[in-house]
């Protein structure tokens, strides 16, 4: 019987793997620096972290039902030290590539797991609670680890910061947690590859989830480079935490609503929120950046996540598994390609003009996603429940 305590245990691992993830998001601009690169370059390393997920989310569905649940945590967490520890002994951009493909395999072998290992810990009482509390540990990490190298250095700049040594530290300490904890494999004939799947009427909330992943991806790998014009490069971790973890804040009231009602607040929330938040960074003005980050939050990871998942796996019948790995594979793609092509932009027509196009295109995509929507609704209305 699983330990009151494991679901907490597993909890923190999860928030660690993540906080690795985005650990070094702050000097981004720095490695650039000192590689002699430019924002292609940085956005390339930073996408690279897709390289490792992607692969992992297409060909290894079925990997936790053979080797069990555990081992994948365990392994998910050496690659969050070996990545950090990679980044402290060798600062620099094309360290972070590798750091960042290492990150990506360790982040997917978790997602393919978690979930399910936080229902069996918690004795599969409530799904959605044990949903819950896996979506909070990692939105949390995934923005905690950028954050804390930002105010390590405030206090004092350099190339390795406390916080790279903090992560390996408690990253650890999660290791020997996880390692203590009850394991249970499901079927060791289940096959490895599961494809990904779009059930009829889910691929608008496919690409919903692309494009606030797409903003998340900008905040995240070129907004540090535009707020060092302004001098505000050390306060960039804390637009990534805004942007991914103040999402946790609007997650109750996502799940409050229908989930296709919750996804067309997002898609309308996510462009203004952006120009609040390009217009801020344009201009150095810091607050514009964080109430910018923080409104594109509540649809990147409250209201668009949320709500498109949820309608995702109701349309998927059986295929649950599949359509979930469907909808992330395209919010990864959302993830890193829009990146590398405005950072590519960025270097050849400027900041400005780079931030007007993405944000027009960001328009037009969220108008044609909610048009793509309310039509499906009138066509073929499906009621979905509240989000639970």
């Amino acid at each position: 019987m699983p330990a009151p305590r494991a679901p907490a245990q597993l909890a923190f691992a999860l928030c660690m793997i993540t906080f690795a993830v985005n650990l070094q998001a702050p000097l981004y601009t720095v490695y650039a620096e000192l590689s002699g690169k430019g924002a292609s370059a940085t956005a390339v390393a930073f996408s690279a972290y897709v390289l490792g997920v992607i692969p992992v989310l297409l060909l290894l569905g079925g990997l936790a039902d053979r080797v069990g649940r555990r081992p994948l945590i365990l392994v998910a967490l050496g690659l969050s030290i070996l990545a950090t520890s990679l980044m402290l002994a060798a600062p620099g951009l094309e360290t972070l590539g590798l750091a960042r493909l290492l990150l990506g395999i360790g982040t997917a072998l978790a997602s393919a797991t978690g979930t399910a290992y936080m229902g069996e810990l918690m004795q599969n009482a409530d799904t959605s609670r044990a949903t819950n509390w896996v979506t909070a540990s990692t939105s949390l990490g995934f923005g905690l680890g950028a954050a804390m190298t930002s105010l390590c250095l405030l206090h004092a700049p350099t190339l390795t910061p406390d916080s790279f040594y903090l992560q390996v530290v408690l990253a650890g300490l999660a290791l020997v947690l996880v390692w203590r904890l009850p394991d249970q494999r499901q079927n060791s004939r289940s096959p490895w590859l599961r494809l990904p799947c779009y059930p009829s009427g889910s691929l608008p909330y496919g690409v919903a989830i692309l494009l606030a992943w797409a903003c998340v991806g900008l905040v995240s790998a070129l907004l540090p480079a535009i707020l060092k014009e302004h001098g505000l490069s050390r306060w960039s971790g804390f637009s990534t935490f805004c942007v991914i973890s103040c999402g946790v804040l609007f997650q109750p009231l996502a799940r409050r609503m229908p989930s296709g009602t919750a996804t067309l607040l997002g898609l309308a929330v996510l462009p203004c929120s952006y120009a609040l938040l390009a217009w801020g960074a344009d201009n150095g003005h810091l607050l514009a950046v964080l109430i910018g980050a923080i409104a594109a939050s509540s649809a990147c990871y409250g209201f668009i996540y949320l709500g498109g998942l949820s309608a995702v796996t109701h349309l998927a019948g059986e295929q649950k598994s599949r359509a979930s790995a469907g909808f992330f594979l395209l919010a990864y793609i959302g993830f890193s390609l829009p990146v590398i092509l405005t950072g590519l932009l960025i270097e050849n027509i400027g900041t400005a003009a780079s931030l007007l196009v993405f944000g027009l295109t960001l328009l037009a995509g969220c108008l044609v996603t909610s048009l793509a929507l309310l039509h499906r609704n009138r066509a073929a209305p499906v009621t979905l429940a509240p989000i639970k």
